[in-house]
Formats: C-alpha cells, sequence, structure tokens
C-alpha cells in the first residue's frame, strides 16, 4: 500500500465508525417514533366517534354506488 492509502485509511476510517453508530441511532429513534404514531393513530381510529363517521361514510359510498 502508497503511504496516501494508508495516510487515507487511518483518517477515513473513524469517520465510518462514527457514522455507522449513528445511523444505527437514527433507525432506533425513527422506529420508536413511528410506533409511538401507530398507537395515537390507533387510539384515534378505534374511538366511538371516528368508527361511527367512518361506518356512515362507507354506508353512504356503498349505497351510492350501488
Amino acid at each position: 500500500m502508497s503511504a496516501v492509502t494508508v495516510l487515507l485509511h487511518r483518517l477515513l476510517l473513524p469517520v465510518r465508525t462514527r457514522e455507522r453508530g449513528m445511523a444505527t441511532a437514527e433507525y432506533a429513534l425513527a422506529t420508536v417514533t413511528a410506533c409511538a404514531f401507530a398507537a395515537v393513530l390507533y387510539l384515534i381510529l378505534t374511538s366511538s366517534e371516528v368508527r361511527d363517521t367512518l361506518t356512515t361514510l362507507v354506508t353512504g359510498a356503498l349505497q351510492v354506488g350501488g
């Protein structure tokens, strides 16, 4: 290996190692955020008011179509 190649490897190796950890932390944060959003969305969609509204919309759409 040339001296330039060795120098580049020594300079870039710590950056790649740090970036690998950063990506993992970002994926973990995105996963937790997505799960929290899904939980809130589930609570909203299973509420009686939303369920009644969706039932009315679907029933009306089926009656118009057929």
